[in-house]
């Protein structure tokens, strides 16, 4: 209990800034989120703020911001306009049925989530190789700053045949850019060199309050969080405190037709909120040379999408954008977070005319050196030093994060390092041949038994021309699945069908276990008491084979 508390104490003042910094950095991409999802900014910025919130007092890793992500927005875009035209088909048609199907997706998605860290699936994260880690961190910094770069647009309405608004980016040209350029570069000289005069304050914040400061006493007309979001369609940043939906109740069919309609998209986000969350809190633990609790993280984000679902909020995740600026402007405990969504709630309720003269430049130029310190340069310098398997996962994990999506990226990167682990460890079981005193042909193996060393395993042997007494020793060698039991059992039955006897020796309890449950009769096969092989004295002794 002390040790969760002190999460909440340790450095209060640079937690606090860090804070005030990352609540700054939050609004952009919330409100980008709510483009993405064809939903009011405010819905985002309600649930960005109570998953900020809940998952920075209860999550498993202080440190890590989470709140709307456009990844989690991107999986239910189609829902909310497949929801859209069911709302107007029912007997009484209701609007913006999207937005109740939302709602009960994110609720689904939370106990998904919820269950997931129960079932202690969190742990799991440690099986992701640590070029599939770099890949993602290379290609979501891509993907950062490839964001970076659709600011310098405004946002154009366009009304589709279907009745849905769309917003065509127009690109900003003439001397609108040029400003805007040189206050993004102004920005990151700002963080850039401000920590050589004092390191009492977090650069990002001196950089967008200097900045701001700047556009406003000059009067630069340049784009703002206030016109940002008014292009999009928002009506600036007010609104009131989050409350109980009992909206969505009163318009949500409660039916297993509702239910088969949100199962897939909230599985999915589950899913890719878990990965994006755990992947954050892993490079948090690199970054901080400290530990997170996986599953802990897992109930905490399903805690806090369920709690946004039934107030009328989004769903999201861990963002490692907004955790990098965290980090890097000295927040470490829990008091970072907490002080980011309370930021955000008084952003949204009180400070809604200053945050709105915020210069996205200035936003944009934080972004930019957060990409600058996420992305692993060192990568180019390794690539032609690490195994051709590693360089190609790190790679291939790279560009699937930028053109396709985070989490597929991760499960791609996961499946190439098993495939090209798997192909490295069939090529490596040896059967070391000998001869004992008594005629018996003894097969050592060496190497692991497993679905990829089958084919070699099976090569090793010649049933027709070996005498008539066999054993094949493991004491070097362990059975790893199914399938090497099976190829186990397989060659000790063509064995004895050729009336031959064969013993298996130093097999492991487990194995001896499965392969008696197989077939019963290998009690015969299976020796327990037996010394070791390498102490026998050997008549004849042949080349191990490769």
């Amino acid at each position: 209990m002390k040790s969760f508390l002190s999460t909440f104490t340790y450095n209060a003042k640079d937690d606090i800034l860090a804070g005030l910094t990352v609540s700054l950095a939050m609004i952009p991409e919330v409100v980008a989120f709510a483009f993405v999802a064809r939903i009011n900014p405010l819905v985002a910025l309600s649930g960005a703020f109570m998953i900020g919130l809940i998952t920075a007092i209860f999550g498993g890793r202080p440190g890590l911001i989470s709140g709307a992500a456009g990844a989690v927005a991107v999986i239910f875009v189609h829902m909310i306009q497949e929801g859209h035209v069911k709302g107007m088909e029912f007997d009484q048609p209701i609007e913006n049925m999207g937005y109740f199907y939302l709602l009960a997706a994110v609720i689904l998605m939370g106990l998904i989530q919820v269950g997931a860290g129960f079932l202690k699936l969190g742990k799991f994260v440690r099986l992701i190789p640590h070029p599939v880690m770099m890949g993602f961190v290379n290609g979501l910094a891509i993907v950062i700053f490839i964001a970076q770069i659709k600011m310098f647009t405004h946002k154009e309405l366009v009304v589709a045949s279907n009745g849905l608004k769309e917003y065509n980016n127009i690109p900003m040209q003439g001397t609108e850019l040029y400003i805007t350029l040189a206050l993004v570069l102004f920005t990151m000289a700002v963080i850039w060199f401000f920590p050589k005069i004092t390191k009492k304050a977090p650069a990002s914040l001196v950089a967008i309050l200097i900045t701001t400061f700047i556009v406003i006493v000059f009067k630069i007309d340049v784009s703002t969080v206030g016109s940002y979001i008014r292009e999009g369609g928002g009506e600036g940043l007010k609104g009131e405190f989050p409350t109980f939906s009992s909206e969505l109740w009163q318009n949500l069919p409660i039916n297993l037709d509702t239910l088969k309609f949100i199962a897939i998209p909230a599985f999915l986000a589950a899913a890719v909120g878990l990965i994006e969350s755990l992947m954050t809190m892993n490079l948090v633990d690199e970054l901080t040379d400290t530990k997170g609790n996986g599953n802990k993280e897992c109930v905490a984000q399903g805690a806090g999408n369920i709690v946004s679902g039934l107030f009328g909020g989004t769903g999201g995740c861990g963002m490692i954008g907004q955790t990098v600026i965290n980090i890097n402007a000295g927040g470490r405990g829990r008091l970072s977070g907490i002080m980011m969504a309370l930021t955000l709630l008084t952003f949204i309720l009180f400070a809604d005319k200053y945050i709105e003269q915020v210069p996205i430049a200035a936003l944009v130029g934080v972004m930019v050196v957060m990409v600058i310190q996420t992305f692993a340069w060192s990568s180019f310098r390794i690539l032609g030093k690490i195994p051709k398997g590693d360089a190609a996962v790190l790679i291939v994990v790279s560009a699937v994060t930028v053109f396709v999506d985070l989490a597929i990226a991760v499960f791609v990167g996961v499946i190439i390092s098993a495939l090209v682990f798997a192909w490295k460890n069939a090529t490596k079981i040896r059967a070391r041949k000998s001869i004992k005193e008594d005629g018996t042909k003894v097969y050592a193996i060496w190497g692991p038994l497993f679905f990829g060393s089958i084919q070699t395993f099976n090569e090793k042997f010649d049933v027709k021309n070996d005498p008539e007494k066999v054993e094949i020793d493991f004491i070097e060698s362990r059975v790893s699945d199914y399938s090497g039991i099976e190829a186990l059992q397989n060659i000790a039955n063509k064995y004895l069908d050729a009336g031959k006897k064969i013993k298996l020796t130093h097999l492991s309890p487990d194995c001896k276990k499965l392969l008696l449950k197989a077939n019963p009769k290998f009690t015969e096969v299976i020796e327990d008491s037996v010394d070791d092989p390498r102490y026998y004295v050997v008549a004849d002794t042949m080349d191990t084979e490769a």
